[in-house]
């Protein structure tokens, strides 16, 4: 029997590369969440995934949008439309600690060895929770936090886009038989899926296609 992992998978173009990067190493159960974003298509687009894949697909539900403080989860906040300076407003604070926190849970109880996660530290917007370091330290966190950690056999971290370009992602994806068609990336789409072209990560992607030579399969709005 193969090993298996919990994917972090919220249907954009980063974790559905990972997951199948990871499906030619694991058995998957893929992990997403509904936390109150500003856009939804983007769990249609991870659902339509896993089911082609034929994978394994929880949606687990948290409401941050209770709390607010980022422009992904409270309306009042305008998603930017040009690069900005610091860290954006679309971070949501402590968003990867607590979907790591709900995938340490899903590992155990369903025997996974690795959690696989598609955080990147080269294109990105510079959210504190997608730098190396802090995969490190939540990694040593759960070999102290959990059953398996404490009884020796701790959880594998896998990071595999951790410091690629967004080209050198789509490439490893097509080399796995992503079809990006099927991802949505952007913080704002539409009931439809159709990405705004402006925000920053639309941006990243945008030019991820175009450095990588691939056609851009994105719908965009305008």
């Amino acid at each position: 029997m193969r090993p298996r992992a919990v994917v972090l998978l919220s249907g954009g173009l980063d974790s559905t590369t990972c997951l199948a990067w990871a499906q030619a190493r694991y058995d998957c159960i893929a992990l997403s969440f509904m936390y109150g974003q500003r856009s939804t298509t983007e769990l249609d687009a991870a659902r339509a995934i896993t089911q082609n894949a034929g994978v394994e697909h929880r949606v687990i539900n948290i409401d941050l949008g209770n709390l607010g403080g980022s422009a992904l989860t409270d309306h009042n906040i305008d998603v930017p439309d040009h690069e900005t300076e610091g860290i954006p407003v679309t971070y949501v604070p402590a968003r990867n600690t607590i979907f790591l926190s709900y995938a340490l849970a899903a590992a155990e109880v369903f025997g996974a060895e690795a959690i696989v996660i598609g955080i990147n530290a080269v294109d990105y917007s510079g959210y504190p929770d997608c730098r190396p370091e802090y995969i490190e330290a939540f990694a040593n966190m759960a070999r102290l936090a959990t059953k398996v950690g404490i009884e020796g056999k701790p959880l594998k971290f896998e990071t595999p886009l951790l410091h690629l370009s967004k080209a050198n992602i789509i490439r490893l994806g097509i080399e796995h038989g992503v079809d990006y068609s099927q991802t949505v990336s952007c913080y704002q789409a539409d009931d439809q899926g159709r990405a705004c072209g402006k925000c920053d990560s639309c941006r990243l992607r945008k030019q991820g296609f175009s450095d990588a030579g691939v056609t851009d399969p994105t719908r965009y709005i305008q």
